[in-house]
């Protein structure tokens, strides 16, 4: 038996549209086949009934996953009023049906007012918090509830964009570790006839938008064609665009790469920064650099190396990229 081939190396953030009835994970894995890549990842689950902005990280990128996982997110989203089911959407059992009582803008948006701005939410069941080392949903769909403690989130965000007698559609600016799906079974309760999500489509993830996205079907139109499939490949550092930068000369850059802190200008604030180095000294250092397709925020002479502290004037190793990754 011949050995397993690994992939290809290959480093950066893909934006993709997630479509319909296709899990997260199986959204990324069809992508990673299709650009043959060694190491992904992605940054914030989306369920099947879910659409829309899915970041996708390659490589080293993957180590910056979690700066995006922290940011505010945006959804457009439609209530069924009248129905509440065992997971907060479509996909669930029909747990209780009640009447819809005549509704009006006022009153509908007397109800959202209680859900703007910051809340307590009780996450739901049919999510992916641990509890005793295991998922809540696996709780769930055992048939055991668990108690959850509720948790602040920020809506700074809740229109309603139109509404029938039964429906509500809705635009939602939100903090993370809101959930969507609670939120519209909340608002539901609120309404005394109950709801669930029939229609979910994240609009934002951090500062990436719909706009920017490419679908699952364009990238499958391009399948094998490896150069046009990388045209869609972004650089690491669009993960971290508010995070202030420094850069660093070719004698700093090789002890930051040794693990070593540098000294820089008194002059920087404190905290985290991107931190740029010349890609000639990175060259020097290992032969080789990233497999990326477009330049990083400084230009074509610069290669992003990662993220430090600085303290003191002082630019302390936080998280960089391994740019001796093997080959």
């Amino acid at each position: 038996m011949g050995r397993r081939k690994k992939g290809r190396l290959l480093d950066g953030v893909l934006l993709l549209d997630k479509p319909l009835d296709i899990t997260s994970n199986g959204a990324l894995q069809k992508v990673r086949w299709l650009y043959d890549a060694r190491r992904a990842g992605h940054t914030g689950a989306l369920d099947p009934l879910a659409t829309g902005v899915l970041p996708i990280c390659f490589g080293e990128a993957t180590k910056f996953a979690k700066y995006l996982l922290e940011s505010d997110k945006a959804y457009y989203t439609t209530a069924q009023l009248g129905e509440i089911r065992e997971s907060g959407d479509s996909e669930g059992e029909v747990v209780e049906t009640r009447d819809v009582p005549g509704l009006n803008k006022g009153l509908v948006e007397s109800v959202l007012e209680e859900f703007r701005g910051e809340t307590l939410q009780v996450p739901t069941m049919f999510s992916a918090l641990k509890h005793q080392g295991r998922p809540l949903y696996e709780w769930a769909r055992k048939g055991i509830t668990v108690e959850r403690e509720p948790r602040p989130i920020n809506v700074p965000t809740l229109r309603l964009d139109s509404m029938t007698k039964d429906t509500l559609s809705l635009y939602v600016e939100c903090s993370k570790g809101t959930y969507i799906r609670s939120l519209v079974e909340d608002i539901g309760l609120a309404l005394g006839c109950g709801a669930h999500v029939s229609m979910l489509r994240r609009s934002r993830a951090g500062h990436f938008d719909l706009s920017e996205t490419v679908t699952l079907e364009e990238l499958k139109g391009l399948e094998g064609q490896i150069e046009q499939l990388d045209e869609f490949i972004q650089p690491i550092d669009i993960l971290l665009p508010n995070l202030p930068h420094i850069s660093v000369n070719n004698s700093q850059t090789r002890s930051l790469l040794q693990g070593q802190a540098v000294r820089i200008s008194p002059a920087e604030n404190s905290g985290l920064h991107r931190v740029y180095a010349p890609k000639q000294a990175i060259e020097e250092l290992v032969g080789s650099v990233l497999n990326i397709s477009k330049p990083c925020a400084l230009g074509e002479g610069w290669l992003f190396a990662g993220v430090v502290e600085v303290v003191d004037g002082e630019a302390k190793p936080k998280r960089l990229l391994n740019f001796m990754a093997e080959a």
